[in-house]
């Protein structure tokens, strides 16, 4: 892409800018996400685009932006300003640092999501400078809260900001990405993803000195519950978009996997087979089932104390087939008879975004335009992002990033020394703005 007036090519800014935005602090909790709605009102005020704010709590900062285009259903670019937080202990760098060290971009955010969030802001500036007609309106959106839910974010943008949704029919949010093994390229568009099922493990029981234990206590119920739930995993079962997903890898895998992954159907009827893909590949054994991680609990504050009470936390994860209420109603079946009580602390609702779009149909032929033999495939993400929300609404949304990662390359999501390559990065520019510009110039 060309210079602009500052005699900086768009891709030179779009580094500065994610330079500079990594190092705005907006680690979740508590958020602060005000900080990166400053960041990004400084940009547009300095272009002259009109943007509007809001906060849903102090400090839980919002902000968005319209192009305005012509009658067709409109785009959101969604991204969310919260960073996870990072124990700078085990980082070889500032968690905040922004630095470009032997290559990369460092700095937490500069995966999830800034980095793909500066590819959607250089993508709106330059649709905004070029001065274009649209077909459509084009929206940026930079919300709050994500990594904790949402719920001060896109949630609550959309009870008490619906406007910004009116009329549009199009998304692009986080949730997909590019690979590379050897020459061959793969990129992955999320339009689905497990559901989260945060659940609560709650037993009573009669207290009492730990020098004397009972047949049953609120601890032991609690401990059977588990134990009962990780001796018996959920049974596998394949929808849709995880048989297309699979089928597909199965193109670039060797002997070992090959048949399996191209009959997965099949495959899940054979335990060892099962077991092999939950020890070596735990991430594709998270789409062949739903899954409960246990990651909490309590009992007593005393060591010598049997306490009335004890609890456990599950996040689970279920496939987007049924709805939340099913799967917690089969857990009980399963634990019930240890006197425990499922208690829910967040369930969202499952929703699957088809491929017959303009925009994927844009992302399927752009792709193979610039980087010729490469992929696209339809993808199941197990983490949850801000996009269902936006389906709970009716909005075809999907997970995109361009930037091409190599297979063992390190990434540090919500890790240690989160990385993006700069060349990748800047190659990202042009490809999401060339994908953008099939959708929304005619």
């Amino acid at each position: 892409m060309g210079a602009t007036a500052r005699g900086q090519t768009l891709e030179d800014e779009a580094v500065s800018w994610l330079q500079e935005y990594i190092t705005v602090d907006t680690i979740n909790p508590p958020g602060n996400e005000y900080r990166a709605v400053d960041f990004l009102a400084d940009i547009f005020e300095a272009e002259g685009i009109e943007y509007q704010t809001a906060e849903s709590a102090p400090g839980r900062g919002n902000i968005w932006a319209r192009l305005e285009g012509g009658d067709e259903p409109g785009l959101i670019l969604l991204q969310h300003s919260d960073v996870v937080p990072a124990d700078e202990e085990f980082w070889t760098i500032p968690v905040l640092s922004g630095a470009i060290r032997d290559g990369v971009i460092l700095g937490r955010g500069a995966r999830d999501m800034k980095g793909l969030g500066t590819l959607q802001l250089a993508t709106f500036l330059a649709l905004h400078r070029s001065g274009v007609e649209l077909n459509r309106d084009v929206v940026f959106l930079a919300t709050a809260d994500e990594e904790a839910g949402g719920l001060y974010g896109v949630g609550w943008l959309i009870d008490n900001r619906p406007e910004i949704f009116e009329d549009i029919g199009i998304l692009l949010n986080e949730g997909g990405g590019g690979s590379r093994v050897g020459q061959s390229v793969v990129f992955s568009v999320e339009v689905t993803q497990k559901v989260p099922v945060w659940l609560r493990l709650y037993a009573v029981d009669r207290p009492g000195h730990g020098s004397s234990p009972r047949t049953t206590s609120s601890v032991t119920r609690i401990v059977q519950a588990l134990n009962t739930l990780r001796e018996n995993p959920f049974p596998p079962r394949i929808i849709g978009p995880v048989n297309e997903y699979f089928g597909a890898l199965s193109v670039d895998m060797d002997q070992e996997w090959a048949g399996s992954y191209a009959d997965i159907q099949s495959a899940i009827n054979d335990p060892n087979f099962v077991d092999k893909l939950h020890e070596a590949r735990p991430g594709h054994n998270s789409l062949i089932r739903d899954t409960c991680s246990m990651t909490r609990m309590s009992g007593s504050n005393k060591i010598n104390v049997i306490p009335p009470t004890a609890w456990a936390e599950l996040d689970c994860r279920i496939l987007p087939d049924k709805p939340a209420d099913q799967f917690i109603s089969e857990l009980d079946d399963l634990i019930g008879y240890t006197g425990v009580e499922i208690q829910t602390i967040m369930a969202f609702t499952p929703a699957i975004s088809e491929t017959n779009s303009r925009l994927y149909r844009a992302i399927d032929s752009v792709t193979q335009e610039l980087h010729p033999g490469s992929r696209v495939l339809p993808s199941v993400s197990t983490g949850f992002t801000d996009s269902h929300f936006t389906r709970d609404l009716g909005i075809i949304s999907y997970g995109f990033n361009p930037i091409i990662t190599n297979r063992g390359e390190h990434t540090g999501v919500h890790g240690n020394d989160e990385q993006v390559g700069e060349q990748a990065f800047r190659r990202g520019v042009a490809d999401y703005y060339a994908v953008v510009r099939n959708v929304v110039i005619d």
